[in-house]
């Protein structure tokens, strides 16, 4: 695991309790802190999971098993799995820890090992292809509403106030897009999905003029990964321990430019930014989530104990069905930018589809 989100202690509950009460499993070891768990010396002593250590754990936030990035050596860790006797691995994370599971499944085969790999998807951007959503999607965006509205009553609260709200989506703005949607404060979406673009005629920060003259507040909700271009990228910090590449804040950008811009209008505004973005990791599960939780994990459960590996547990079209690893990290899913989802944001917030500057006739 790799990051908080939640639910993920509802789906630790789930395994646990699916395991010994559906099939009389005695054994269960829970690896802390992800992958390094698995690595003898880096992560600490696994624990015996058991009916009454997990009983509770779904009423808090965060994880009981901690989560941890970077990669680990395949050969380490599932050595460490045949030195306990693991029959079956779970593993519950996103787009970096199912490649670690497809690695991990390879490294199995090599050896002829009698172990399956099963996993349960968690990325609280829901971008994973081939399932409907991600457990903890649904509490995030909920979440998320509440900050906004927070964010609505600050720029209401004075001339020309302006309240920029950054929300999780590094690739995919699909929580901005819904939270914007039930909020039904927001002015302007900013997507990792649509190029941003601050000045010109079809630009942010005209629009946002206009809005101002119009309502004398407005309200910016921009995704972590949305106009990236923007940001100066410092050399030596690339990627994070898991690969992934180092985001720029683009908040902080925001918040500076829009500043600027104002200023030199000789218009005063009062910008407020908000990035409530662990707050919003760490809550618990909703209950609509937490029975998600539940039937993910059990299929799971399932699915591991028929003999199935390699494969992921998601619900596609109402049904629970199990995706291949390696299909399901091919490509990362988007917003469809002429879909529905993203007309909903248009007609709701009335942006222009596009940021980018009109083209000559």
């Amino acid at each position: 695991m790799r990051g908080l989100c939640p639910g993920i202690n509802n789906v630790v509950r789930g395994l646990v309790l699916e395991l010994t009460r559906g099939y009389g499993v005695e054994h269960i070891v829970g690896f802390r802190y992800g992958y390094a768990g698995l690595v003898p010396g880096l992560g600490p002593e696994p624990i015996i999971l058991t009916p009454d250590l997990v009983g509770d754990i779904h009423h808090e936030g965060g994880t009981t098993l901690g989560t941890s990035r970077g990669a680990q050596d395949p050969e380490t860790m599932v050595a460490t799995l045949e030195r306990f006797g693991i029959g079956i691995l779970f593993v519950v994370g996103g787009d970096g820890t199912l490649r670690g599971a497809i690695k991990l499944v390879a490294e199995i085969e090599r050896r002829g090992l009698p172990m399956g790999v099963v996993a349960i998807p968690k990325t609280i951007d829901n971008d994973i292809h081939f399932i409907d959503r991600s457990f903890g999607f649904e509490t995030a965006f909920s979440a998320s509403v509440d900050v906004i509205r927070g964010a609505h009553v600050e720029a209401r609260g004075a001339a020309n106030g302006v309240g920029v709200v950054k929300l999780m989506g590094r690739h995919s703005g699909f929580i901005a897009c819904q939270a914007a949607i039930a909020s039904t404060d927001v002015d302007a979406v900013l997507i990792p999905e649509v190029p941003l673009h601050l000045e010109g005629p079809s630009g942010l920060f005209e629009f946002l003029e206009k809005r101002l003259r119009r309502n004398a507040h407005a309200v910016i909700v921009v995704a972590e990964g949305a106009g990236q271009e923007l940001c100066a990228q410092a050399p030596d910090s690339v990627t994070d321990p898991s690969g992934n590449a180092r985001l720029g804040d683009i908040g902080y950008v925001l918040k500076s430019r829009i500043v600027d811009y104002f200023s030199k209008q000789r218009v005063d505004v009062t910008l407020k930014y908000i990035d409530p973005s662990y707050h919003i990791r760490s809550v618990p599960a909703l209950p609509t989530d937490s029975v998600y939780c539940w039937n993910m994990a059990r299929n799971a459960v399932h699915a591991a104990m028929a003999g199935n590996t390699e494969i992921l547990i998601g619900r596609w079209h109402g049904r629970f069905v199990h995706v291949p690893l390696p299909l399901a990290t091919r490509f990362r899913k988007q917003v469809d930018t002429t879909g529905d989802l993203w007309m909903s944001v248009i007609e709701s917030t009335g942006q222009p589809v596009s940021w980018e500057p009109a083209a000559p006739t």
